[in-house]
Protein backbone atom coordinates (compact mmCIF):
# COMPACT_ATOMS: atom_id res chain seq x y z
CA UNK A 1 0.00 0.00 0.00
CA UNK A 2 2.88 2.14 1.30
CA UNK A 3 4.56 1.61 -1.79
CA UNK A 4 1.53 2.08 -4.40
CA UNK A 5 1.10 5.45 -2.65
CA UNK A 6 5.04 6.56 -3.14
CA UNK A 7 4.91 5.45 -6.97
CA UNK A 8 1.56 7.57 -7.31
CA UNK A 9 4.07 10.33 -5.67
CA UNK A 10 6.67 9.74 -8.42
CA UNK A 11 4.56 9.76 -11.25
CA UNK A 12 3.28 13.37 -10.58
CA UNK A 13 6.71 14.51 -9.93
CA UNK A 14 7.74 13.35 -13.27
CA UNK A 15 4.03 14.87 -14.93
CA UNK A 16 4.32 18.35 -12.99
CA UNK A 17 8.74 18.57 -13.67
CA UNK A 18 7.69 18.02 -17.50
CA UNK A 19 5.17 20.61 -16.90
CA UNK A 20 7.13 22.89 -14.74
CA UNK A 21 10.40 22.90 -16.89
CA UNK A 22 8.25 23.58 -20.11
CA UNK A 23 6.88 26.72 -18.40
CA UNK A 24 10.60 27.59 -17.05
CA UNK A 25 11.45 27.35 -20.32
CA UNK A 26 8.82 30.52 -21.72
CA UNK A 27 9.02 32.70 -18.35
CA UNK A 28 12.34 32.10 -16.51
CA UNK A 29 14.42 32.01 -20.03
CA UNK A 30 12.54 34.14 -22.19
CA UNK A 31 10.98 36.50 -20.16
CA UNK A 32 7.17 35.14 -21.76
CA UNK A 33 4.50 35.58 -18.28
CA UNK A 34 2.30 32.85 -20.01
CA UNK A 35 -0.31 32.30 -18.17
CA UNK A 36 -2.15 30.28 -20.60
CA UNK A 37 0.19 27.20 -20.17
CA UNK A 38 -2.55 25.26 -18.91
CA UNK A 39 -4.55 25.54 -21.93
CA UNK A 40 -1.69 23.67 -23.43
CA UNK A 41 -1.96 20.79 -21.09
CA UNK A 42 -5.68 20.45 -21.80
CA UNK A 43 -5.19 20.68 -25.46
CA UNK A 44 -2.62 17.66 -25.16
CA UNK A 45 -4.08 15.69 -22.55
CA UNK A 46 -8.05 16.16 -24.85
CA UNK A 47 -5.94 15.39 -28.05
CA UNK A 48 -3.69 12.11 -26.35
CA UNK A 49 -7.21 10.89 -25.16
CA UNK A 50 -9.54 11.55 -28.11
CA UNK A 51 -7.44 9.84 -30.42
CA UNK A 52 -6.69 6.54 -28.33
CA UNK A 53 -10.34 6.88 -27.42
CA UNK A 54 -10.77 6.45 -31.57
CA UNK A 55 -8.46 3.51 -31.75
CA UNK A 56 -5.42 4.96 -32.56
CA UNK A 57 -1.99 4.21 -30.50
CA UNK A 58 -0.87 5.90 -27.88
CA UNK A 59 2.60 6.24 -29.95
CA UNK A 60 1.30 8.63 -32.20
CA UNK A 61 -1.54 9.92 -30.28
CA UNK A 62 1.47 11.09 -27.27
CA UNK A 63 3.02 12.23 -30.21
CA UNK A 64 0.29 14.47 -32.06
CA UNK A 65 -0.68 15.81 -28.64
CA UNK A 66 2.56 17.55 -27.96
CA UNK A 67 2.20 18.77 -32.16
CA UNK A 68 -1.47 19.98 -31.81
CA UNK A 69 -0.17 22.03 -28.45
CA UNK A 70 2.65 23.06 -30.76
CA UNK A 71 0.61 24.18 -33.39
CA UNK A 72 -1.70 26.31 -30.55
CA UNK A 73 1.19 28.06 -28.90
CA UNK A 74 2.16 29.46 -32.34
CA UNK A 75 -0.73 30.39 -32.80
CA UNK A 76 -1.27 32.29 -29.45
CA UNK A 77 2.06 33.53 -29.85
CA UNK A 78 0.53 35.48 -33.16
CA UNK A 79 -1.74 38.02 -31.71
CA UNK A 80 0.39 38.64 -28.90
CA UNK A 81 3.76 39.32 -30.34
CA UNK A 82 3.68 43.24 -28.70
CA UNK A 83 2.72 42.31 -25.68
CA UNK A 84 5.03 42.17 -22.25
CA UNK A 85 4.43 41.59 -18.60
CA UNK A 86 1.14 42.32 -17.31
CA UNK A 87 -0.56 43.01 -20.91
CA UNK A 88 0.89 39.15 -21.91
CA UNK A 89 -0.38 37.91 -18.96
CA UNK A 90 -3.88 39.16 -18.94
CA UNK A 91 -4.16 37.88 -22.97
CA UNK A 92 -2.70 34.68 -22.57
CA UNK A 93 -5.37 34.25 -19.30
CA UNK A 94 -7.75 35.06 -21.50
CA UNK A 95 -6.49 31.97 -23.95
CA UNK A 96 -6.76 29.67 -20.98
CA UNK A 97 -10.35 30.60 -20.42
CA UNK A 98 -11.12 30.76 -24.13
CA UNK A 99 -10.12 26.82 -24.05
CA UNK A 100 -11.68 25.90 -21.16
CA UNK A 101 -15.23 27.30 -22.45
CA UNK A 102 -14.49 24.87 -25.79
CA UNK A 103 -14.28 22.14 -23.49
CA UNK A 104 -16.99 22.68 -21.62
CA UNK A 105 -19.13 23.59 -24.20
CA UNK A 106 -18.32 21.72 -27.23
CA UNK A 107 -20.24 18.39 -26.17
CA UNK A 108 -20.15 16.22 -28.86
CA UNK A 109 -16.04 16.15 -29.03
CA UNK A 110 -15.53 16.50 -25.72
CA UNK A 111 -18.62 15.35 -23.67
CA UNK A 112 -18.34 18.84 -22.08
CA UNK A 113 -18.46 18.30 -18.17
CA UNK A 114 -19.09 14.60 -18.05
CA UNK A 115 -15.68 14.38 -19.60
CA UNK A 116 -13.65 11.46 -21.07
CA UNK A 117 -14.07 7.98 -19.14
CA UNK A 118 -12.02 5.06 -20.17
CA UNK A 119 -8.58 6.49 -21.44
CA UNK A 120 -6.75 3.42 -21.84
CA UNK A 121 -3.19 3.01 -20.32
CA UNK A 122 -0.09 3.00 -23.00
CA UNK A 123 1.18 0.47 -24.68
CA UNK A 124 4.11 1.43 -27.19
CA UNK A 125 5.66 -1.52 -28.98
CA UNK A 126 3.73 -4.27 -27.46
CA UNK A 127 4.72 -2.94 -24.27
CA UNK A 128 1.99 -2.04 -21.81
CA UNK A 129 2.27 0.20 -19.02
CA UNK A 130 -0.95 -0.80 -17.39
CA UNK A 131 0.23 -0.70 -13.97
CA UNK A 132 1.76 2.10 -12.27
CA UNK A 133 5.62 1.02 -11.50
CA UNK A 134 5.41 0.08 -15.65
CA UNK A 135 4.11 3.53 -16.32
CA UNK A 136 6.60 5.07 -14.05
CA UNK A 137 9.46 4.08 -16.23
CA UNK A 138 7.67 5.64 -19.01
CA UNK A 139 7.80 9.25 -16.94
CA UNK A 140 10.82 9.19 -15.89
CA UNK A 141 12.10 8.19 -19.83
CA UNK A 142 9.66 11.29 -20.76
CA UNK A 143 10.92 13.46 -18.33
CA UNK A 144 14.80 13.14 -18.58
CA UNK A 145 14.24 13.63 -22.33
CA UNK A 146 12.61 16.85 -21.51
CA UNK A 147 15.03 17.90 -19.36
CA UNK A 148 17.81 17.03 -21.75
CA UNK A 149 16.33 18.86 -24.47
CA UNK A 150 15.85 21.75 -22.59
CA UNK A 151 19.04 21.60 -21.20
CA UNK A 152 20.99 21.50 -24.27
CA UNK A 153 18.26 24.14 -25.90
CA UNK A 154 19.28 26.47 -23.14
CA UNK A 155 22.49 26.38 -23.13
CA UNK A 156 23.21 27.02 -26.54
CA UNK A 157 23.69 29.76 -28.72
CA UNK A 158 20.07 29.80 -29.70
CA UNK A 159 19.45 29.67 -25.37
CA UNK A 160 21.74 33.12 -24.83
CA UNK A 161 19.80 34.61 -27.74
CA UNK A 162 16.43 34.24 -25.92
CA UNK A 163 17.97 35.35 -22.53
CA UNK A 164 19.73 38.49 -24.40
CA UNK A 165 15.87 39.57 -25.34
CA UNK A 166 14.28 38.93 -22.29
CA UNK A 167 16.85 41.65 -20.62
CA UNK A 168 16.93 43.65 -23.38
CA UNK A 169 15.26 43.19 -26.50
CA UNK A 170 15.66 46.41 -28.55
CA UNK A 171 18.74 45.84 -27.61
CA UNK A 172 18.62 42.11 -29.33
CA UNK A 173 16.65 44.11 -32.33
CA UNK A 174 19.66 46.32 -32.87
CA UNK A 175 21.94 43.53 -33.04
CA UNK A 176 19.98 41.83 -35.99
CA UNK A 177 18.34 39.07 -33.71
CA UNK A 178 13.89 38.54 -35.14
CA UNK A 179 12.57 38.72 -31.39
CA UNK A 180 9.02 37.45 -32.90
CA UNK A 181 10.71 34.58 -34.69
CA UNK A 182 12.55 33.43 -31.32
CA UNK A 183 9.66 34.25 -29.41
CA UNK A 184 7.49 32.38 -31.40
CA UNK A 185 9.97 29.56 -31.31
CA UNK A 186 10.06 29.47 -27.61
CA UNK A 187 6.26 29.24 -26.90
CA UNK A 188 5.90 26.33 -29.27
CA UNK A 189 8.64 24.44 -27.74
CA UNK A 190 6.95 25.30 -24.17
CA UNK A 191 3.64 24.28 -25.80
CA UNK A 192 4.86 20.82 -27.45
CA UNK A 193 6.35 19.71 -23.79
CA UNK A 194 3.51 20.61 -21.93
CA UNK A 195 1.08 18.75 -24.49
CA UNK A 196 3.12 15.62 -23.37
CA UNK A 197 2.70 16.27 -19.97
CA UNK A 198 -1.06 16.39 -20.62
CA UNK A 199 -1.15 13.29 -22.44
CA UNK A 200 0.83 11.30 -19.62
CA UNK A 201 -1.78 12.96 -17.24
CA UNK A 202 -4.73 11.71 -19.13
CA UNK A 203 -3.40 8.45 -19.66
CA UNK A 204 -2.25 7.91 -16.44
CA UNK A 205 -5.67 9.10 -14.21
CA UNK A 206 -7.87 7.77 -17.28
CA UNK A 207 -10.37 10.32 -17.23
CA UNK A 208 -10.45 13.93 -17.94
CA UNK A 209 -13.09 16.91 -18.05
CA UNK A 210 -12.67 20.57 -18.23
CA UNK A 211 -12.24 21.19 -14.26
CA UNK A 212 -9.10 19.26 -14.62
CA UNK A 213 -7.38 22.36 -16.52
CA UNK A 214 -8.37 25.61 -14.87
CA UNK A 215 -6.18 28.62 -13.07
CA UNK A 216 -6.32 26.42 -10.29
CA UNK A 217 -4.18 23.72 -11.79
CA UNK A 218 -1.64 26.42 -13.06
CA UNK A 219 -0.83 27.92 -9.77
CA UNK A 220 1.10 25.12 -8.06
CA UNK A 221 3.15 24.98 -11.72
CA UNK A 222 3.56 28.62 -11.27
CA UNK A 223 5.04 28.23 -7.71
CA UNK A 224 7.27 25.70 -8.61
CA UNK A 225 9.08 27.72 -11.55
CA UNK A 226 9.73 30.99 -8.95
CA UNK A 227 10.40 29.33 -6.03
CA UNK A 228 13.16 27.26 -8.07
CA UNK A 229 14.08 30.38 -9.81
CA UNK A 230 13.62 31.61 -12.87
CA UNK A 231 15.98 30.16 -15.69
CA UNK A 232 17.01 27.19 -12.99
CA UNK A 233 15.95 23.70 -14.58
CA UNK A 234 18.05 22.58 -11.59
CA UNK A 235 15.97 24.59 -9.02
CA UNK A 236 12.61 23.87 -11.13
CA UNK A 237 13.73 20.25 -10.46
CA UNK A 238 14.06 20.43 -6.44
CA UNK A 239 11.22 22.54 -6.11
CA UNK A 240 8.80 20.00 -8.04
CA UNK A 241 9.56 17.72 -5.50
CA UNK A 242 9.63 19.74 -2.54
CA UNK A 243 6.50 21.46 -3.82
CA UNK A 244 4.50 17.99 -4.53
CA UNK A 245 5.45 16.13 -1.00
CA UNK A 246 5.11 19.41 1.33
CA UNK A 247 1.29 18.86 1.59
CA UNK A 248 1.59 15.31 1.69
CA UNK A 249 1.64 15.06 5.44
CA UNK A 250 -1.57 16.52 5.61
CA UNK A 251 -3.40 13.41 4.91
CA UNK A 252 -1.54 11.65 8.02
CA UNK A 253 -3.10 14.27 10.20
CA UNK A 254 -6.27 13.16 9.45
CA UNK A 255 -8.03 16.58 8.06
CA UNK A 256 -10.99 15.55 5.57
CA UNK A 257 -10.64 15.84 1.92
CA UNK A 258 -12.38 18.67 1.92
CA UNK A 259 -10.07 20.62 3.73
CA UNK A 260 -6.68 18.85 1.95
CA UNK A 261 -7.03 20.84 -1.62
CA UNK A 262 -7.79 24.42 -0.07
CA UNK A 263 -4.86 24.10 2.68
CA UNK A 264 -2.41 22.83 0.13
CA UNK A 265 -3.18 26.26 -1.78
CA UNK A 266 -3.07 28.25 1.35
CA UNK A 267 -0.01 26.49 1.63
CA UNK A 268 1.60 27.39 -2.14
CA UNK A 269 0.34 30.93 -1.20
CA UNK A 270 2.36 31.56 1.47
CA UNK A 271 5.61 29.96 0.71
CA UNK A 272 5.08 31.82 -3.00
CA UNK A 273 4.71 35.42 -0.72
CA UNK A 274 7.84 34.36 1.19
CA UNK A 275 9.74 33.95 -1.43
CA UNK A 276 8.66 36.85 -3.28
CA UNK A 277 9.41 39.13 -0.23
CA UNK A 278 13.06 37.65 0.87
CA UNK A 279 14.20 35.72 -2.34
CA UNK A 280 12.82 37.40 -4.98
CA UNK A 281 15.71 35.24 -7.10
CA UNK A 282 13.85 32.22 -5.60
CA UNK A 283 16.51 29.49 -4.66
CA UNK A 284 18.49 28.90 -7.20
CA UNK A 285 17.51 31.74 -10.19
CA UNK A 286 19.66 33.57 -12.24
CA UNK A 287 17.18 36.72 -12.74
CA UNK A 288 14.39 38.32 -10.41
CA UNK A 289 10.15 38.40 -11.13
CA UNK A 290 9.26 41.58 -12.23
Amino acid sequence: MIEAYFIHLLILIGIYLILAISLQLALGYSGLLNLGHVAFYAIGAYTSALLTLNGYNFLFSFIMAGIIAMIFGYLLSLPTNKLKGDYLALATLGFSYVVYAVLLNWTSLTRGPLGLPGIPKPRILGLSFSNNFSFLILVVIVALITYFVLERLTSSRFGKVIEAIRDDELSAKVLGKNSFKTKSTILMISAFFAGLAGSLYAHYITYIDPSSFTLMQLIPILCIVIIGGLASLEGTFIATVVLVLLPEPLRFIGFPSSVIGPMRQIIYALILLAILLYKPKGFYGDVELE
